[in-house]
């Protein structure tokens, strides 16, 4: 899996732990693709369970990570507001707006040609 879009601190400990970065991403794909559920829908199904624990940068990881599995940036955005009534208004507008930086900043990319 490539280092590109990764956060800084991701690479680093890549770098530093190679050995267990790759086990957990193996882990990973293994997951993903025991079942039927495709890889978008994976995702937004980490990026939900990432919402409900707070996890900003699980959050940030699986919106880039569904948006490159195809999701559309509302589709993300609905993922996140179906859990209103679940995790309650407060702690799923935060995850939108770490999920919205993330959108903004592939927005941006993609208008100047980066990606």
């Amino acid at each position: 899996m490539s280092d590109k879009g990764k956060p800084s601190f991701y690479k680093k400990i890549s770098k530093k732990f190679p050995e267990i970065i790759n086990a957990v991403e193996k882990l990973g794909t293994t997951l993903r693709t025991a079942g039927p559920l495709d890889e978008k829908t994976s995702h937004l199904i980490q990026l939900a369970a990432a919402a409900a624990g707070q996890s900003e940068g699980s959050v940030c990881s699986h919106t880039r990570r569904a948006l490159q599995a195809g999701a559309s940036p509302e589709e993300i955005s609905h993922a996140l507001l179906l859990l209103v009534s679940t995790i309650g208004f407060p702690q799923t507008m935060a995850a939108m707006s770490w999920s919205q930086d993330v959108l903004e900043n592939s927005s941006k990319k993609i208008k100047k040609g980066a990606v």
